[in-house]
Formats: C-alpha cells, sequence, structure tokens
C-alpha cells in the first residue's frame, strides 16, 4: 500500500476540520449560539470619576477649590504647568458595549471657580441603571412548580439541638513553672 494511501484519512479529517473552523470566521456571531458560548470573559474596566449631572449643577463659579473637591470628588488629572485646571475624566469598557467617555473640566482663577465644560452626563440613577444592564437571553424559563412536584419534595427535617458543652474550669495551670 503506498504510504499517500494509508495517510488519506488522517490528512481528510484534518482538511474537514480546517475548513469548518474558517468557516466559524464567516459567521455572524450574534446569530450563532455555539460561537457565543465559546467566547471569552473580559472584565469590566472602569477607570477615573463618576461625574453626574446632580454634581455638576452644584457647581457656582467663586466656590474655592476644597468646595469643588467635595462636590466632584479628587481629580484625576491635575498638572504642574496647568495649575488652575482640573480634568475629572472618566471610562467604562464593558464586553459587547460600545466604551463610554466622559470628561468634566474645571478652571479656577487663583483660588476661586472661574468655569467648567463637561461632555453630556447622566444622573445617578441613568448611571446606576446602565450598569446594571447585562446581555440576558432574550427569553427566561418560566419557573413554576406544581403541587404534584411540590409534595414529592420531603419535608425539612429539623437537627438535633447540640449537646451542652462542659462547664469551664475554675482555675487554669500557670504558664510558667515556678522555679526560677
Amino acid at each position: 500500500m503506498s504510504d499517500f494511501l494509508r495517510r488519506g484519512p488522517g490528512l481528510g479529517l484534518v482538511f474537514i476540520f480546517c475548513a469548518t473552523l474558517s468557516a466559524c470566521g464567516t459567521v455572524d456571531g450574534s446569530s450563532n449560539r455555539l460561537l457565543n458560548v465559546f467566547r471569552p470573559y473580559k472584565m469590566d474596566i472602569v477607570q477615573g470619576n463618576v461625574v453626574t449631572s446632580e454634581q455638576v449643577a452644584l457647581l457656582k463659579p467663586g466656590m474655592s477649590r476644597v468646595q469643588v473637591r467635595d462636590v466632584l470628588g479628587t481629580p484625576l488629572l491635575t498638572s504642574v504647568f496647568h495649575a488652575d485646571r482640573w480634568d475629572y475624566v472618566f471610562t467604562l469598557k464593558r464586553q459587547g458595549v460600545e466604551p463610554q467617555s466622559r470628561r468634566v473640566t474645571v478652571f479656577f482663577k487663583n483660588t476661586e471657580l472661574l468655569r467648567f465644560e463637561a461632555d453630556p452626563l447622566p444622573s445617578e440613577t441613568e448611571f446606576a441603571a446602565s450598569l446594571g444592564k447585562m446581555n440576558l437571553p432574550s427569553k427566561l424559563p418560566e419557573l413554576e412548580a406544581t403541587s404534584e412536584s411540590l409534595q414529592k419534595v420531603p419535608a425539612p427535617v429539623k437537627a438535633a439541638a447540640p449537646a451542652p458543652l462542659p462547664p469551664l474550669p475554675s482555675s487554669y495551670p500557670p504558664l510558667e513553672s515556678s522555679a526560677r
């Protein structure tokens, strides 16, 4: 038998495997459940200061640096070269969602707030709601127990009361020997 004929079935399996694997790259990931199962997990990455529209509404020209810090928190970026400018930057990267980026810049004149610039900011409730959203399946199974299935479950058994502990000794032996 020739060498090629002996390797034929193995080469055929390799060819089929490679063809199947290359086809996986052409399938839309959102429509193929099998591919979604094997997607690697990516952590949510939150960086910076979360500044909400309620916090920015509290800023008034003439506030001191301490008052601004009390309202917005410690700035993410301060520069020696721009001592009268504080930058609050926030980024959120989540799997399957477009990255979010927001920026608030506060300008001072000496020690007083002169003005501020901000991207469109969410309210605190909008931001909290956006964190709670997860990629859940569109149809969740209905969880309902029938009376027959509940009767099959055995009743919980009460555990026996633990035995009482022995009484503590009235005196303890010395920690060191008295022969010193």
